[in-house]
C-alpha cells in the first residue's frame, strides 16, 4: 500500500519539523523518526489508528505521532495522510 501525503498534511507536517527543529533539533529528529514508524505502519496496515474523537462520521483515522495526531484515510490503493495537528489543538475537518 502506498502512503502519500495531501499538501495540507505535508504542509503543516514540514511546519511542525521546522518549528520543532528552531527550538530543538533532536526532537526535530525523533518526531520524524515517530513518523516514519507510522508510514511503516500504514503501508502494512492501511486501517491502524481509531476514528477521530471530534469527527466520528468521516472516514478518517488517526494515529499518534507525539506530540502530533496523522489523521488518514484510504483511497483505492493509497494511504492519504489529510492532516497533521498537535494533540493540544482542535483539529479542523480533515480534508480529502
Amino acid at each position: 500500500m502506498r502512503v502519500r501525503f495531501t499538501p495540507q498534511a505535508d504542509r503543516q507536517y514540514l511546519e511542525a519539523l521546522r518549528y520543532i527543529h528552531s527550538k530543538n533539533p533532536a526532537g526535530a529528529v525523533t518526531v520524524m523518526h515517530r513518523a516514519e514508524a507510522v508510514i511503516a505502519q500504514l503501508r502494512k496496515h492501511p486501517y491502524s489508528g481509531h476514528v477521530i474523537p471530534e469527527y466520528p462520521d468521516l472516514p478518517h483515522r488517526e494515529l499518534p505521532v507525539p506530540p502530533y495526531r496523522f489523521f488518514h484515510r484510504v483511497v483505492d490503493d493509497t494511504v492519504w495522510i489529510t492532516a497533521v495537528w498537535h494533540a493540544r489543538q482542535l483539529p479542523e475537518e480533515p480534508g480529502e
